[in-house]
Order: C-alpha cells, then structure tokens, then sequence
C-alpha cells in the first residue's frame, strides 16, 4: 500500500512534465513538420502577416504543411506594420487570405517601428483587435514585459486575451516570469530561437 501511494506521488510530481506541449514558430518556408512531429513537437504557430504588412507568401503552405504531418494546434501570428498605417486594411489583408486555415491569431506587439506616443500605439492595437474579433478571430498576444511597457506602458485592456511571452533562457518553464500587462500567468512561452532542428531553422515553445 505505502508503494501503491509512493508511485501515485510521484505520478503526480512528474505529470506537469508529461503534459506539457512543445512547439515551435516559424518565419519561413518550413518542409519538415512531419520530422518535428516525430521529434516530440505537438503544435506550431506560423507568421502570416509579415512587418512590411503584406502576407508571408509562405504562410499557407506552411499552415497545411503543419496540419498535414498531424500536429495538434496550428495557429498563425500577425506582425502589424505599423509606418503603413491603416490597421483595419491589415487585418482585411491577412484575413482574406489566411481566415479559417489556423486555430488562433497571436497579435505580435515587439519593438519595431512603433511610434514613441502610447496612446497612438494603443489605438492602433485596439483597431487590430477589434477588426480581428469582428472576423471571428480568436485573439492570443505575443509580446514580453520590454516590449509591451515600452510600446503601450502599464496597458491591460488585452489581458483577458492569452499572452505567449518570449525570454531566451533556454527553459521550458514559467518560472522566469513576472506579471505585467495585466496578465497573471502566461499561456506560451518562447524559450529559445534560430534553433537547427530537422533540416530547418525554428524557434522554440513551451506550453503547460
């Protein structure tokens, strides 16, 4: 009975290690899903909108690649431009030509070309947002406590949303992570970049 008990206990202290899902995200044309999925990886998020504001002419074959060698989640993420203005244009752009070929849309919110004005950076994430959900989207962000205080400060009107941060620490752990944004807990952590995997170049994810 006492071992009985002994190895249900440590059942239960390895079980967050066993569920845990390992992913990766990808910027460029990606042939090699199939070997990542017999590497261990369980789900993968593709870019669609690239920084120029035009969509990755990679991003669906890569999404039906993903979804094709069986990995369980395949969402895509938008890198807003945001010198070309006119987020609502953005999203018609992305949508029309990706809507309905991934499972959940990470707006990417990182220090590129965001004006120094908050509140401007602020109403132009809100402008995706609200053009995303008008589409049926469902909404995740994609940003790290540099990033998001220098773009839109102490902000929490998107914390209700799934936040995957990024932190190169190489652990796929939370334990790293402190709240900001409003966000408690985090969904997704990028723990590690530009990392050779199956013939390619993937960044690395963790997700409990």
């Amino acid at each position: 009975m006492a071992g009985e008990i002994m190895q249900r206990c440590l059942l239960l202290t390895l079980l967050p290690g066993i569920l845990a899902l390992r992913g990766v995200d990808v910027s460029q044309i990606t042939h090699s899903f199939s070997c990542l999925r017999q590497e261990g990886f369980d789900f993968a998020i593709v870019r669609g909108l690239m920084s120029s504001g035009a969509v990755d002419p990679h991003a669906l074959t890569n999404l039906a690649n993903a979804k094709a060698a069986g990995l369980e989640q395949v969402d895509a993420y938008l890198f807003p431009c945001v010198p070309c203005g006119n987020p609502e244009e953005q999203v018609e752009t992305f949508w029309n030509e990706l809507g309905g070929s991934f499972g959940r849309v990470w707006l990417d919110i990182e220090a590129f070309h965001w004006s120094s004005n908050k509140a401007s950076n602020q109403d132009f994430i809100s402008a995706l947002e609200h053009s995303l959900l008008a589409r049926g989207a469902l909404l995740g962000v994609y940003t790290n406590f540099y990033n998001w205080e220098s773009i839109v400060g102490e902000w929490q009107a998107l914390a209700q949303y799934p936040l995957w941060y990024a932190h190169f620490d190489g652990k796929a752990d939370f334990q790293d992570f402190q709240p900001f944004g409003g966000w408690e807990s985090p969904t997704i952590k990028q723990y590690d970049g530009s990392t050779a995997l199956c013939g390619g170049s993937v960044d690395l994810n963790y997700h409990p």
